[in-house]
C-alpha cells in the first residue's frame, strides 16, 4: 500500500494538514481497499496550530517509511523550519520519495533546497516573498499547482486538494480520483495550469449560483451542447453565465464543458475497450480528430498514450 506521511511543523496551517489527510484517507481501490496509508508525524510529538495543539503518533523516521511525503504551510512561513526536519526532507528526496508542498509549504522545501532551479507556486499572497527569499527557485503564482515530477507545490486552499486529486489520479487512475472527488464535493478537472482565485478586489465567492448547472453538465457532457443550452439550463442569460462562470470557476463554460468531457474520456480510456472514434462520440466532441486534439492539449498526450500508459501503470499495481 502506497504509505502518505503528512509532515506537522510548529504553527502548521491545521486546513493544509486536514486537506490532505482526509483527501487521501477516503481514497479507495476498485476492490474497497484504501489506495494510502496515512502517517501524520513531526519532530515534537505535539505541536501547535493555531487555535488549538495536535498530538502525534510518529516522529521524522516516518518519512523513510513514506512513498510520499506532503508538507503542510506554517501560518508563519519565513522563519527557518527545524534542522532536523530539513534534514530528513533531504533525505527523502535523495531516496526518489515524491514530496508535495500544499500552500505556504512550498517555503520549507525552498529551506531545503528541494525547489532550486524548478518552478513552484504558492499562495499568491506570498510569491513575492518566496521568490524574494529564495531567488533560485522560479515561482509562478497564476496556477493551481506545478508538478515537476518529484516535487510538487500548490497554491492556497482548495488548490491544496486540487493537488491531491492530481496526485491520486496519477497513482491509481481517473475512476479512483473521481470517486475521492466525489467524497470531497469538489471538481476532480481542474488542471494545474488554471488560474488562482486572486480575492484582492474581488466579491466573495459564491459557488451554489453554479452548483445546478455543474450538475446538469456532469450529466449531459456527452449531447452537442451550446452556450445558449448551458445558460438555458442555468437559467440565465448568456451573458450572466459567462460572468459567474469567470468569477466562480476562472473558467469560461465552455471550457469547464471540455474539461468534464476529457474527464470522461479518460475513465474510458482507463476501464474500456472501446475505440477512439466509439468515446469521441460518447464524450460529446464532434469528431474523432477533435477528440484527439482536445485531449492532447489539457492532458499532454494522445488519448492512445494514455491508455497504454495508465495500463502499464495498473498492470505494474
Amino acid at each position: 500500500m502506497h504509505t502518505i506521511a503528512v509532515l506537522a511543523q510548529q504553527d502548521t496551517i491545521a486546513f493544509d494538514l486536514a486537506t490532505a489527510v482526509e483527501t487521501f484517507r477516503h481514497a479507495r481501490l476498485p476492490d474497497g481497499r484504501p489506495a494510502y496509508r496515512i502517517l501524520v508525524c513531526g519532530e515534537a510529538p505535539e505541536v501547535g496550530a493555531g487555535a488549538f495543539a495536535l498530538r502525534l503518533e510518529h516522529g521524522l523516521e516516518a518519512l523513510e517509511q513514506a512513498d510520499t511525503v506532503i508538507v503542510p504551510g506554517r501560518n508563519d512561513p519565513r522563519p527557518p523550519a527545524g534542522e532536523a526536519v530539513l534534514d530528513a526532507l533531504r533525505n527523502a528526496a535523495a531516496e526518489g520519495t515524491r514530496i508535495a508542498s500544499i500552500c505556504v509549504g512550498a517555503f520549507t522545501l525552498a529551506q531545503a533546497g528541494l525547489l532550486n532551479g524548478l518552478r513552484a507556486t504558492t499562495h499568491w499572497a506570498a510569491a513575492e516573498t518566496l521568490a524574494r527569499m529564495h531567488p533560485q527557485v522560479e515561482v509562478d503564482a497564476d496556477v493551481l499547482y506545478v508538478d515537476s515530477g518529484q516535487i510538487l507545490t500548490s497554491a492556497g486552499a482548495a488548490a491544496g486538494l486540487d493537488l491531491c486529486l492530481h496526485m491520486i489520479r496519477k497513482d491509481h487512475g481517473t475512476a479512483v480520483a473521481a470517486d475521492a472527488s466525489r467524497l470531497a464535493v469538489a471538481p476532480l478537472h481542474r488542471s494545474g495550469g488554471q488560474a488562482q482565485f486572486i480575492l484582492r478586489n474581488r466579491p466573495t465567492l459564491q459557488t451554489a449560483s453554479l452548483e445546478p448547472v455543474l450538475l446538469w453538465i456532469e450529466e449531459n457532457a456527452h449531447h452537442r451542447l451550446t452556450l445558449e443550452d448551458l445558460a438555458q439550463a442555468a437559467h440565465m442569460s448568456v451573458r450572466t453565465l459567462n460572468r459567474r462562470f469567470h468569477v466562480e470557476t476562472g473558467q469560461s463554460p465552455m471550457v469547464w464543458l471540455n474539461g468534464v468531457r476529457i474527464r470522461h474520456a479518460q475513465e474510458y480510456l482507463e476501464t474500456t475497450q472501446h475505440g477512439i472514434e466509439r468515446i469521441a462520440r460518447q464524450t460529446g466532441f464532434p469528431s474523432p480528430s477533435t477528440f484527439r486534439a482536445a485531449f492532447h492539449k489539457a492532458v499532454g498526450v494522445a488519448p492512445s498514450e494514455y491508455r497504454r500508459t495508465f495500463r502499464g501503470a495498473a498492470a505494474a499495481g
